[in-house]
């Protein structure tokens, strides 16, 4: 059957449309049945039935799915097909693919009730919630869970309503009847299906005092206790999780939902002390083991994490999500030959095993390595792998841009422009991305003259583009025209008053010419507040307070940006700083350091011109 999505603000979200001489046959096949299970339709339902899902919904926790735990014993009438039956069947279809839904559904809802036939109710909820009338779906629905009191689906979707709705009372009173008529591991199943259904409930303090009543009779069962956690999370009380998900293990030290509920409540390192010791008692557990590696990335412990992924790797040789951790693991640690093995390989098992995956993040990480290895062409030929999938994929505009960047690597500048060029960018985000990064290239090749004429047109089709702007600004800043750059960079700052970026720029500017030394720490300062910890706006920072003579923030400032980034502009300040100290060792040493990393730099160059030193 073919499926159309459609959403419902205030109800439900569902749709079914399907092709009128399959529905057709497949309501007919289920009329004329002896006894059998009806023909189902396919019902795209991704809201109202996302939350009746719930009520079928069970965990591997407890040994098995709910279906296989709790059958379906919904019983189908003998209905005899009839001409007239036959006749209102065809002419139901037929309208509602003529767009007259109404008349499609109170034939099928009619002739449901006088046949006392469940299908043909279940057929006419699914066209009033196609079509978005949740009143008459839910008229349907119930009509259908009255003529299959036993079945499951119907029931789910009853649920779902009662969700959306909010009716707690309804829903306890549905599970109530169903824990009672369980027994065994039926009644754990039950548990969990009414805590995962109570979960989606808009009042959740609510919903898990509706959970614990509900459960109250059952709490010699561990699985009670385990409801209960997962239901205490939910409501934000990690406490209450942490000590109902401990009775679970106490009785069941081997249950993968207790333990991820304890390490979801507790705090990450306490969670990856749990997980460890689970795992060193259950070395099987791969679902624990991830969400340990997982919070060993979380924590730093990059090691770790490695040694973790490599483990489920080996028990998994074709499991592609922790090859790609371990290739990001390893590019992290600038590992790049080991980072190249891991994601060749997850393209290799992909192809293996034939599967339809993105694989965009693996190609632009290819691309990187090759980068890295000033290997430009081949860096080529992983972006030129990315596809757009019609417009679907975010990152493929980029990657054009970067690809456009790569030709000017290679000193074809035209190339790239032109590149860009058959772009065709059709968003205001998109066209403003062309206009920096075709200005940006003509920089690159020293071409100015050029990239400020493509920044003027860009300011004109977007003339109160921060981004434009900004780069601009920096355009003029390049060219000693400091008044201009001041002017645009308070226009960016009063386009996007968050921009940390121009704050630094014109504090900086200012810092570096010696003038309004108290404006340029004000503007740094907010530039700082903005994003603390920026390697290049703790430079600004530093290099402020040394302006202003205060030498020994200063120090402590550069100190701390060229710990987060060693750059060369951040070693020419810091150096300075040092020298002035008489610390002239130190200064040469981080100047030297600054020149193998970038020899043409102009900052550097003025720097020991002015204090005549030789290196």
């Amino acid at each position: 059957m073919k499926t159309i999505s459609a959403s419902v603000t205030t109800t439900i979200v569902t749709a079914l449309k399907p092709a009128v001489f399959f529905t057709c046959a497949a309501l007919l096949s289920a009329c004329t049945s002896l006894g059998g299970g009806a023909q189902q339709p396919v019902a795209d339902t991704s809201h109202a039935n996302d939350a009746a899902q719930a009520a079928l919904a069970a965990d591997k926790d407890l040994n098995g799915t709910a279906q296989s735990v709790i059958e379906n014993k919904e019983k189908l009438p003998n209905t005899a097909l009839t001409e007239e039956l036959f006749y209102k069947i065809v002419t139901a279809e037929i309208a509602y693919q003529r767009g007259n839904w109404q008349a499609a559904y109170v034939t099928l809802l009619t002739t449901a009730q006088q046949t006392r036939d469940p299908r043909l109710a279940r057929r006419a909820a699914e066209i009033a919630l196609s079509v978005k009338q949740a009143g008459e779906a839910l008229g349907a629905i119930r009509l259908w869970r009255e003529l299959a009191p036993d079945s499951n689906e119907a029931t789910q979707y009853y649920l779902g309503f009662m969700v959306m709705n909010n009716n707690l009372s309804e829903i306890r009173n549905v599970f109530s009847d169903k824990l009672a008529a369980s027994e065994g591991k039926q009644t754990a199943v039950i548990m969990l299906q009414a805590q995962r259904l109570l979960s989606r409930a808009r009042d959740k303090s609510a919903a898990f005092d509706v959970l614990e009543e509900l459960l109250t009779p059952y709490k010699a069962m561990p699985e009670a206790h385990l409801a209960l956690a997962q239901g205490a999370y939910t409501m934000g009380d990690n406490q209450r999780a942490i000590t109902e998900a401990k009775i679970m293990l106490a009785a069941h030290p081997d249950s993968q939902l207790a333990i991820l509920t304890v390490a979801q409540a507790s705090s990450q390192t306490d969670a990856a002390s749990a997980l460890s010791a689970f795992i060193a008692k259950n070395p099987s557990a791969r679902d624990i083991r991830l969400a340990y590696a997982s919070i060993l990335i979380d924590l730093k412990q990059v090691d770790k994490a490695q040694q973790e992924f490599q483990l489920i790797l080996h028990d998994d040789p074709t499991d592609v999500n922790s090859m790609y951790t371990l290739g990001v693991l390893a590019l992290g640690k600038n590992q790049l030959q080991r980072a190249e093995e891991y994601f060749l390989r997850y393209l290799k098992t992909l192809d293996e095993k034939s599967e339809d995956r993105d694989a965009t993040s693996v190609y632009i990480n290819l691309a990187g390595i090759s980068i890295e290895r000033k290997d430009y062409k081949t860096a080529q030929e992983w972006l030129a792998k990315v596809q757009s999938y019609e417009g679907r994929n975010p990152s493929w505009f980029n990657v054009q841009l970067r690809r456009a960047g790569l030709l000017a690597r290679e000193k074809n500048t035209e190339e790239a422009i032109n590149f860009l060029h058959e772009l065709k960018p059709t968003a205001d985000t998109e066209q403003i991305q062309v206009v920096q990064t075709e200005a940006q290239l003509l920089r690159e090749a020293s071409l100015p003259e050029r990239a400020e004429k493509v920044l003027q047109e860009g300011l004109t089709a977007h003339p109160d583009s921060p981004d434009i702007n900004y780069d601009y600004a920096m355009l003029l800043e390049s060219q000693d025209r400091v008044l201009q750059m001041e002017t645009l960079l308070r226009k960016v700052i009063e386009l996007a008053p968050n921009s940390q970026h121009a704050y630094n720029a014109l504090g900086y500017s200012f810092a570096d010419r010696n003038v309004k030394l108290d404006e340029a720490l004000t503007l740094i300062e907010k530039a700082n507040q903005l994003a603390p910890n920026d390697p290049f706006i703790l430079d600004s920072l530093g290099w402020v307070k040394f302006r202003l003579e205060k030498f020994d923030d200063a120090e402590t400032l550069l100190r701390q940006a060229y710990a987060l980034r060693p750059d060369a502009d951040i070693a020419v300040h810091l150096g300075e700083v040092l020298w002035r100290a008489g610390h002239k060792d130190q200064a040469i040493k981080l100047w030297r350091e600054a020149r193998v990393k970038d020899p043409d730099n102009t900052s550097l160059k003025n720097t020991l011109k002015r204090l005549e030193v030789r290196l």
